[in-house]
């Protein structure tokens, strides 16, 4: 009826085709009013495409940008992402991308999302993502635990049917690494995972220390070696969702800490 072809590849093709062009204008028009519909609100992130394949790069660039750049005369600026294209999508195109948040996949060692989230910047915000990881059947609070201490956002994917226990734990430790982001002065602490033998920990250093166990390092040291003074700790209990209050520590040198419960656990350190 509107002479678009919703089956044509023009979709993603951008203005190299007639049906193209003439899709894009259409894209281009409800893009500008999603922007003047909700510029005022506070609580909106910006998705150009879920899972759309690797031939949708160029487009889904060109939206970026058309919505960074639409949105800049506006009172307020939200940021705009873009997720690993499926199929044939790779981490490179979304770290690459105008985008200000991206939401990668595992693709080798040095990007395992799952199981070893890494840390290091790549100028983007990255939410780490069970949709794009495993879809419905991976994600729970260690999980989400080591992606905060790596400094990460976490997205849970939600189904209709009952959960299991997995994701029962991972809305539980999304609660739980949210009251600490709310507890410690976040903006100053970057991941610091050579302070801490587990590996995970963000620090100010000097000031606050949130270090993780996974569970399998009762014993672990922290490097507290440029950090004089002394130090409030206290235990979480992940499993539990309760925290402990622990014997404060001096700074000056590597401290050697014991869970004082099984299972993983988090401890905060803050400077008295």
């Amino acid at each position: 009826m509107n002479g678009i072809d919703g089956d044509a590849m023009g979709y993603f093709i951008v203005e190299k085709t007639v049906m193209g062009r003439k899709v894009l204008a259409i894209e281009e028009a409800y893009l500008r009013q999603v922007i003047d519909t909700v510029n005022d609100l506070d609580n909106v992130l910006y998705e150009v495409c879920n899972e759309s394949g690797g031939f949708s790069t160029a487009w889904q660039y060109h939206v970026i940008n058309f919505v960074k750049n639409y949105q800049s005369g506006k009172p307020k600026q939200h940021p705009v992402g873009m997720t690993v294209q499926y199929a044939y999508g790779t981490n490179a195109v979304v770290f690459n991308s105008p985008a200000d948040w991206v939401s990668p996949n595992t693709r080798s060692p040095e990007e395992n999302y799952r199981e070893n989230p890494p840390a290091a910047h790549r100028g983007k915000v990255v939410v780490n993502d069970t949709d794009h990881l495993w879809g419905h059947t991976g994600g729970d609070a260690v999980w989400v635990w080591k992606s905060f201490t790596r400094g990460l956002n976490v997205l849970l994917m939600e189904e209709l049917l009952p959960s299991p226990t997995w994701q029962d734990s991972a809305r539980d430790a999304m609660g739980q690494t949210r009251r600490y982001a709310e507890k410690m002065n976040l903006a100053a602490m970057t991941p610091a995972g050579e302070l801490g033998e587990t590996g995970y920990c963000l620090a100010s250093r000097g000031a606050e220390y949130l270090v993780f166990q996974p569970g399998n390092l009762g014993e672990f040291r922290v490097n507290l070696s440029d950090a004089p003074g002394t130090f409030s700790v206290e235990w979480f209990n992940v499993n539990a969702g309760t925290a402990v209050a622990g014997k404060q520590v001096s700074g000056g040198a590597s401290r050697t800490f014991t869970t004082p419960f099984g299972g993983p656990a988090a401890l905060y350190m803050k400077r008295m």
